[in-house]
């Protein structure tokens, strides 16, 4: 019998966590994990009837949780600021941020509320702008904030000359392009964080494959049925092979938010063949990543796109 794969969470109890795509999947079982470590858990989320299910489900799951929900559609700046203005407002210090939702290969080009593609929009620029609207009670908690990137962003680019795709799109490259982003700009917000002393730690995390809804039936998105894709992965995941399940692949995550050596500008993933499943552990930097220029040029790109600057 394999040996069951998981980490020991840290003692959190006092701490204020932020987790953006709880309500299901690994936000899931972040969430739940940090609540059973203690910390009071905040949970963003775009449907609300489906979050306070969500929400119920953890306090039953951990009887003494102090979790709640918030409205947040990251496809939404509008969205974005009323969360942040609503935080700020109440003006309690973050301790954990957790950068988790996303979207994934929409059947068509879609675009956000503001017009951005849909996945660059949503998986990057949403959160870009929530944690520049965060910052101040990010530094007041010093903060670890964790960006949950993919596998995908191993090959591809940013399409520097087209970061929208409105000319030739490629749903997948599009994916890959939004899933570096949220690598460069994890590198880039710990570097800076650095210099200008924020006090705040930056890691990336990647889940590997598992079986999420990532590629489930969204009619919301216009996919009305399942992708053969995530049938093959739910059977890969039954048989132990090649996928993990939700509950392991929330562990980098969990390792970059909470672990003894997640001190900033680290990357955590499995370690399993091929990074696709098996126990958190700290890894190099993918090729698309490693460029500093590259993190720079995308953040000053970020903020000329969705109108807000970090403090220099």
């Amino acid at each position: 019998m394999a040996r069951p794969i998981d980490i020991a969470v840290p003692d959190l109890s006092g701490r204020l966590a932020v987790a953006t795509g709880a309500s299901d999947g690994i936000g899931f079982v972040i969430a739940t994990r940090l609540a059973g470590a203690g910390a009071e858990v905040i949970m963003p989320v775009r449907n609300r009837a489906k979050g306070e299910k969500a929400a119920d489900r953890i306090r039953t799951l951990v009887p003494d949780a102090q979790i709640s929900t918030r409205g947040l559609d990251l496809s939404s700046l509008d969205s974005v600021a009323a969360l942040s203005d609503t935080l700020v407002g109440e003006g309690r210090p973050i301790n954990i941020l957790i950068n988790n939702a996303g979207v994934m290969t929409p059947p068509s080009r879609q675009v956000t509320k503001d017009g951005f593609e849909l996945q660059f929009g949503t998986n990057h620029l949403g959160h870009f702008a929530l944690t520049q609207a965060l910052l101040p009670l990010l530094r007041q908690g010093k903060a670890r904030v964790t960006h949950q990137t993919s596998i995908a962003a191993r090959s591809g680019a940013i399409n520097w000359g087209d970061l929208n795709w409105e000319n030739s799109y490629n749903v997948d490259n599009a994916y890959s392009q939004s899933k570096i982003a949220v690598g460069l700009f994890a590198r880039e917000l710990d570097a800076r964080s650095r210099t200008a002393e924020w006090g705040i730690t930056s890691n990336l995390s990647h889940p590997g494959v598992s079986p999420t809804n990532l590629l489930s039936a969204q009619p919301g998105m216009g996919r009305h049925k399942d992708t053969g894709a995530i049938r093959a992965i739910r059977a890969f995941s039954r048989m132990g092979i090649l996928a993990g399940t939700a509950d392991t692949a929330a562990l980098p995550a969990l390792l970059a938010a909470t672990g003894p050596d997640s001190q900033g500008g680290r990357f955590f993933g499995p370690r399993g063949l091929g990074n696709l499943r098996g126990a958190p552990a700290q890894q190099e930097l993918w090729a698309p990543l490693r460029s500093r220029d590259d993190a720079r040029r995308l953040w000053e790109a970020s903020e000329r796109l969705v109108g807000v600057r970090f403090p220099v």
